[in-house]
């Protein structure tokens, strides 16, 4: 009788709190929205080799090694809380070039394991003499994009951007869009001194 009477409480009990039509169902995750203010660019010629145009939420800094300025760059990405990378290295002579060229390659298939795609594409601008090859690696890896060009004779300029947060894709892909399109002016807008 006892068992009897304490299930009939127990099953009152389950029943009185499972009233309401309320559905719970858990929130989906979400992302920081972040807006992105309209592309405008100003030229930067710090470098005595070569002038481009960055966007002017950016702040460029040139590299000083042993008290001496370099053609080497600091780019800080602002609000996209990143860091554009440039390196500047003469080319002394074909097999230097080539070196470079192999490096740069290398140093985006060190990132294989962890992209899910990359992609490049070439850029061609003979009146000017630039020549190049921009890389997109997609996936949680360290570095979205790199890139170099060249004169193919005298000039090579690398560059890599590093992003001042742990790789999540899918959280970045807003800012890396942003990004590319002002990359790609960068690269457009390269010139040799």
């Amino acid at each position: 009788m006892i068992k009897l009477i304490g299930s009939a409480l127990i099953l009152t009990i389950l029943l009185c709190s499972c009233g309401g039509d309320d559905l719970l169902i858990p929130k989906p995750p979400t992302y920081l929205r972040t807006d992105f203010p309209e592309h405008s660019y100003r030229k930067v010629s710090e470098a005595s080799t070569y002038s481009f145009e960055m966007s002017k939420i950016y702040f460029s800094k040139q590299i000083m090694y042993q008290g001496k300025a370099t053609d080497h760059a600091e780019i800080n990405l602002g609000p996209l809380n990143g860091v554009l990378y440039l390196n500047y290295y003469p080319i002394p002579n074909r097999d230097t070039l080539v070196r470079y060229i192999n490096l740069s390659n290398d140093k985006v298939d060190e990132h294989q394991i962890k992209a899910t795609k990359i992609s490049d594409q070439n850029f061609i601008f003979p009146g000017k003499k630039v020549y190049g090859t921009l890389f997109e690696l997609e996936g949680n890896v360290a570095t979205n994009f790199q890139f170099y060009l060249t004169d193919s004779t005298s000039h090579f300029l690398r560059g890599e951007i590093l992003m001042n947060c742990r790789p999540n894709y899918d959280s970045l892909r807003p800012s890396l869009n942003y990004l590319k399109a002002d990359l790609i002016h960068l690269i457009e807008t390269v010139e040799w001194k």
